[in-house]
Order: structure tokens, then C-alpha cells, then sequence
């Protein structure tokens, strides 16, 4: 017995030296050259502005955006009937049409002519009536919040639901700056930093579900959402405005694909990902490849806002200036620099673009100046992280 334990150790000690020496890491060659396919991203709105914007595929290692594709022509064709023009606006790329009222017992596509010359349409869809968003609950729990939505379709019609969000919180910076460096030397400030600012972001989740096992066409609290108790977002006051859209089954299946892809990869045991292309073709070259999917269907929105006083008291919310306090200390008698000129000595250490902006003067044990605090604009500007306007929907 004492033999076969010393062979069964010796055995699991062997195999704990041997087996990490025959795992080796695997890095595949970055892939070189991406072709340049076209990106369609938006949507027919059939009851308002229709917005459509076209960029092309990019290297996975390139240091730039999205390339834009601009100067393009793009109308909304009905089938056998008019058709509606988008015009590029401003942001290269981007292409919207007049605010529309379309015909719900007809199909529509979407047609493109690059500045290449290459034809490209969408398939013929038919027109989805999206019902309205019924409501946006939250609820508070041990971990965080979890914002949720319901909707339902007394019809029986709509079945495929997306949902997309854009969200924006207050931003309240800690410091507030007293002094400025201007023409060489410490001054009172003469221009008074935001006191509040307006952060928004946009969804990049792929939210979607659907009702066809359902006996009624009901979304009850789909999460859609959610936030740790730390989340700087909720520091003061919270709002998200969610879009929903109703889908046909293939675009149900486009987004259920598109999600598979880009969220449901990592693990062993996630499925593996699949050729996604979508509904949009190119007519003058069947080797051209598209990728995107337009439908035609309405939207509908709901806004609601969550205060900071509606949350537990008992959360350690975090300000999103952690690393803003304490501020930093310049001295006027360092020891690099000579004593006398203090505007001489501080000569660069103060740069409004790239460097740190003075906040208050810092005085010596017997009320002399001895400094300055500093921070860097990130912290004292919350326009880095937003915008002073304050939004027209804002309560």
C-alpha cells in the first residue's frame, strides 16, 4: 500500500513539472491587410428623420477611427415609388432625409452609389409599427441598480423588440480654482470654470428579446442596465433615454447573430462565431461585400432621471475625481530655483492646455507664501468630461 502511494505522488509530482512545459502560448499573425468593406449602420424611420452612416472596415491593430465614407449618394426608394434623398451633413459620413411619414402597407430599401461608383441597396422590408414604451423601472439592490423595461403590443404584431440608450449624470467637479497664471505671474481668476457639467454616452450593448413563446406580445422589466454601487454616474443626478424598435424575425436574427459575435465570445463553452453580413448588397459587383442590416419601423422613447437622495445612503459613490484630492503643492522656494522672483520661479510650472492650473495660494505657518496648490485641468475644467450647456430635457 505504501509502495503504490509513493508511485501515485511521484506520478501527480511528475506530471506538475512536466505538463506546464508542454503548454505553449499561441499567438496567431496580425492580419496585414483588411479589405475596405462598406458599413451600413442606422435605420428606415418611417415616422421621422431617417439618419444613415457609412464608414468602412479598418485594420484591428490601426491606430485611427472608423474610416468615414462622405460624398455619397443614399435615398430611401419605395417599392415601385418614390424616392426620398439623404443628404450628407456636416460630420463626414453621415447622411440624413427630411422627416418622413411613410406608407405602412408598402416596402422600402435603401440604395447608396459610392463616389466610386459602386451601386449598393438593401432588400425591399416592410414597414414595423415599434408600440410605445410602456415603462422604465429601476430597482436598488446589495450590488447596484438595475434599470429595467416593459412594453407590450395588444396587437400581437411587434414579437422582435431592440432597444438601444443614451445616457447622461451631472458632473460636479471638487476643486474650484481662485488664482490663475496669466502674463508670467499668480492673479486672481478672471475666467470662472463650469460648476457643473453634463456627461452623455451612448449604448454599445446589443439589447434584444423577443415574445414568440409568449401567448401575449409582453416585455415585462427587461434589464437593460446596470451599475455598481460605486458608479461615479450616479453621484448626483442620473438620466437615461431609452429607443426602442420593433424588428422583422431577420433582423431579429441579424442582431441575435451580430450579439453572438461580439459579446458571447471568450470561454470554451461559447459558440463559435458565424459569417455576418446582413441586407445590404452591391448590385454593380456581387465579389463587394456590405455589412450592416436596414430595416424600416418607427421608434419610440421614454426618458426617466434617478437622483442621488432615491439611492441608499449606505453606497460609497464614487466622484469620479478620486485621483484629484488631495491637489498638488508648488512651492516658491524650491530648491532648484532661486527664492527672490516667485513669477520667475513658477515659470512653467503652470500650463492651462497641457499642464496643471494653480488653485489657491498656500500660506506659511507665519501667513507668508510659501505656494500654490495645483491640479491638472482634467480636474479643475469638467469640460473635459462633458459640456457646460446645460440639456434641454434636463429636470
Amino acid at each position: 500500500m505504501r509502495t503504490s502511494l509513493f508511485f501515485i505522488r511521484t506520478a501527480l509530482l511528475w506530471c506538475l513539472v512536466v505538463l506546464p512545459g508542454c503548454i505553449e502560448p499561441y499567438a496567431p499573425d496580425a492580419i496585414s491587410s483588411t479589405k475596405n468593406y462598406l458599413v451600413v449602420d442606422g435605420f428606415i424611420n418611417s415616422t421621422g428623420v431617417t439618419t444613415i452612416v457609412l464608414s468602412r472596415t479598418y485594420d484591428i491593430e490601426s491606430k485611427y477611427a472608423a474610416p468615414a465614407e462622405g460624398a455619397a449618394t443614399i435615398y430611401i426608394e419605395e417599392d415601385g415609388g418614390p424616392r426620398y434623398p439623404l443628404r450628407e451633413s456636416n460630420i463626414k459620413g453621415t447622411y440624413s432625409s427630411a422627416s418622413l411619414v411613410l406608407n405602412t402597407a408598402k416596402n422600402y430599401r435603401l440604395s447608396i452609389r459610392t463616389t466610386a461608383g459602386k451601386e449598393f441597396a438593401s432588400d425591399f422590408v416592410p414597414v414595423k409599427t415599434t408600440p410605445a414604451v410602456d415603462n422604465i423601472s429601476w430597482g436598488a439592490t446589495t450590488t447596484g441598480l438595475d434599470i429595467y423595461v416593459s412594453s407590450h403590443d395588444a396587437t400581437n404584431k411587434t414579437q422582435y423588440y431592440r432597444w438601444e440608450y443614451e445616457e447622461t449624470w451631472e458632473i460636479v467637479p471638487l476643486l474650484s480654482p481662485i488664482v490663475e497664471y496669466k502674463n508670467h505671474k499668480i492673479q486672481d481668476i478672471t475666467i470662472l470654470f463650469p460648476k457643473t457639467c453634463w456627461g452623455t454616452t451612448k449604448s454599445a450593448d446589443i439589447n434584444i428579446s423577443n415574445t414568440t413563446r409568449l401567448t401575449q406580445d409582453v416585455i415585462s422589466d427587461f434589464l437593460i442596465r446596470s451599475f455598481p454601487t460605486t458608479a461615479n454616474q450616479l453621484r448626483h443626478k442620473y438620466s437615461i433615454l431609452v429607443k426602442q424598435y420593433a424588428l422583422t424575425a431577420d433582423e431579429y436574427n441579424y442582431w441575435a447573430l451580430l450579439k453572438k459575435n461580439t459579446e458571447n465570445i471568450g470561454t470554451l463553452f461559447d459558440p463559435l462565431p458565424a459569417q455576418l453580413t446582413g441586407n445590404v448588397h452591391c448590385s454593380s459587383d456581387e465579389t463587394e461585400i456590405a455589412l450592416g442590416y436596414i430595416g424600416a419601423h418607427s421608434l419610440a422613447e421614454k426618458r426617466i432621471f434617478i437622483s442621488r437622495l432615491e439611492l441608499p445612503s449606505t453606497w460609497n459613490v464614487l466622484t469620479g475625481y478620486e485621483d484629484c484630492v488631495p491637489p498638488d503643492t508648488v512651492y516658491i522656494d524650491r530648491p532648484d530655483l532661486p527664492p527672490p522672483n516667485p513669477p520667475q520661479i513658477l515659470e512653467g510650472a503652470f500650463n492651462p492646455q497641457t499642464g496643471t492650473w494653480p488653485i489657491a495660494p498656500l500660506l506659511g505657518k507665519s501667513s507668508e507664501l510659501i505656494g500654490y496648490t495645483a491640479a491638472s485641468v482634467d480636474c479643475v475644467d469638467c469640460r473635459t468630461r462633458g459640456t457646460a450647456t446645460r440639456p434641454s430635457f434636463w429636470q
